[in-house]
């Protein structure tokens, strides 16, 4: 190609499945991460260190919380969190599961107050997306309750609520998936065709197995997440589905669904080698992800790190339909140098 494309061209060329002139490339790490990186490549803003490594970063918008004064350390649910330091970064643990002690759905409806979507106002976001809509993807809206509902319960809880009180996950997913559903729907009006990206995610995987049978994923997830999936493409967006580890018994049911681009390929994990995703699936989905951050990424060579990125490319990204990223944040443990060399690399291999 005679000109280079936009990240957000270039993204966009992949969705349609069409040729881009080089393998999109995303970034997602954690801030610790952010900050080492930057200070080893010398950049004084992230945006600086997007254009150094050519990230075609997505950008967020979201709405503001206007609703009532919140205590320090509790989010809008009363679910409290405290900052914990494990060496390498700083996470934020609940502490607090504010639905733990109910045990009946009357006891929720009469001593629990939901947020109220009125709570968020809307108005800024033409203004938050004005200076980069034509340059870089934007995602906006999207649900992942059943990680709410486990912070509400508390994650051993929430798993046996599944068995014991299925009254009560209904409920409550029915809650929190309005909450969702009306929040995505407002960004669309407010911006309309200014979101290329919705985050419709649920963690269903650990590195063997899913983490519940697929007959509860299909009672309690598969037909709220099938709406929210509709409401996103009525909006004119993408659906982004986030699901880690070992998840490959799901994805026909996610496919079916509507799902669009698969995130992250913890393809270390059972069942999820990439030939053979890239065999039965790749007609449906695009990619993204991929790079290991488990075990490559944080103890592998530079030129491991670069060896993983072409077979990346070949493998998930022949004949199109994949981005390059992390298969999930990258930890502060991760070398710089090892960062800077999976996006040369992706720089380099991934031309058309």
């Amino acid at each position: 190609m005679s000109t280079q494309m936009t990240p957000r061209e270039r993204w966009l060329a992949v969705l349609r499945r069409k040729q881009p002139d080089r393998v999109p490339m995303d970034y997602w790490a954690t801030p610790e991460t952010t900050q080492q990186l930057m200070q080893h490549l010398g950049c004084e803003s992230e945006e600086a260190m997007y254009q150094r490594l050519n990230i075609d970063k997505v950008m967020d918008v979201s709405a503001r919380y206007i609703g009532p004064s919140l205590p320090e350390n509790e989010d809008v649910f009363g679910v409290r969190y405290r900052d914990v330091d494990y060496g390498t970064g700083t996470y934020r643990e609940c502490v607090y599961h504010p639905l733990a002690k109910y045990e009946t759905v009357e006891e929720i409806k009469t001593e629990y107050r939901w947020p109220n979507p009125d709570w968020f106002d809307y108005s800024h976001l033409a203004q938050q997306v004005q200076p980069w809509e034509d340059y870089y993807p934007v995602r906006g809206g999207g649900s992942e309750p059943f990680l709410t509902y486990c912070h509400l319960r508390g994650q051993q809880q929430a798993l046996v609520d599944l068995i014991l009180y299925p009254e009560i996950v209904h409920y409550c997913l029915d809650k929190l998936f309005e909450l969702c559903y009306i929040d995505a729907m407002r960004i669309y009006e407010q911006i309309p065709g200014k979101v290329m990206l919705t985050y419709v995610a649920e963690d269903m995987g650990s590195q063997e197995s899913l983490l519940f049978s697929p007959t509860q994923i299909g009672e309690y997830l598969l037909p709220r997440m099938k709406k929210m999936i509709d409401l996103v493409h009525e909006g004119g967006a993408y659906v982004f589905h986030h699901s880690d580890g070992a998840i490959r018994e799901i994805i026909p049911d996610m496919i079916e669904l509507g799902i669009d681009i698969l995130n992250p390929i913890q393809w270390r994990c059972r069942g999820m080698e990439r030939e053979g995703l890239k065999r039965d699936f790749g007609q449906h989905v695009v990619f993204h992800g991929g790079v290991d951050n488990q075990h490559t990424l944080v103890f592998g060579s530079t030129k491991n790190v670069r060896q993983e990125v072409k077979d990346n490319i070949r493998i998930l990204g022949a004949g199109g339909g994949y981005i390059l990223a992390p298969c999930h944040n990258i930890q502060a443990v991760s070398p710089p140098e090892n960062i800077v060399a999976m996006y040369e690399a992706g720089y380099e291999y991934g031309w058309s």
